[in-house]
């Protein structure tokens, strides 16, 4: 096993993380976890989401190996990570949040629901989910994801692995194609 130490450089560390030393992981995570900590917590405001958040970056780091030292300083990598892993929590929240409170709005505006209206509604989402199951499996996935589990774009990647540009092109994909598909039929 090779000797690790606080004085270890980052780039060696990060060798040995990747060779499955995980004492390599303790170290970084005590050189830059208040650093880290100080990101998440400017921007979310709230102490243990800002240390659930710092814990998951490093998760991350451990199990990934996207990081490449000849691009740019490990410190600078996990401050932009943490930055924009907290503003896409904040995003995720506040869209939650306006998603609800439309809920809550719909539902006092309309204390009662006609027979009528309910059929209409049950049409809508028949017509929505058999167009939905007419999409390409990789579209139809990110769509159910976003709309049915409240998943953001950034949650999708995380959960299907794969990067954050995919997802928002397969979802706008996904959604023109359904727009194609369904034309007036859903308003």
């Amino acid at each position: 096993m090779a000797h690790i130490s606080t004085e270890t450089s980052d780039v060696e560390l990060i060798h040995q993380l990747r060779a499955g030393h995980q004492d390599a992981l303790t170290v970084l995570y005590g050189r830059y976890g208040s650093l880290v900590y100080t990101v998440a917590l400017k921007l979310l405001k709230q102490p243990t989401d800002a240390e659930d958040l710092t814990q998951e970056i490093f998760l991350n780091f451990w199990k990934q190996d996207k990081f490449d030292p000849s691009r740019a300083a490990l410190s600078t990598y996990l401050c932009v990570i943490a930055r924009t892993r907290a503003l896409n929590r904040i995003s995720s929240h506040s869209s939650r949040q306006r998603s609800l409170q439309r809920l809550q709005h719909s539902a006092l505006d309309r204390t009662s629901v006609t027979p009528l209206e309910t059929a209409s509604q049950t049409e809508q989402r028949e017509t929505l989910q058999k167009a939905l199951t007419q999409l390409p499996a990789q579209h139809r996935q990110i769509l159910e994801l976003n709309f049915y589990q409240g998943l953001s774009h950034a949650d999708i990647a995380k959960q299907l692995q794969m990067p954050l540009g995919t997802v928002k092109t397969r979802a706008r994909q996904g959604l023109t194609q359904l727009r194609q598909q369904l034309g007036d039929a859903v308003t």
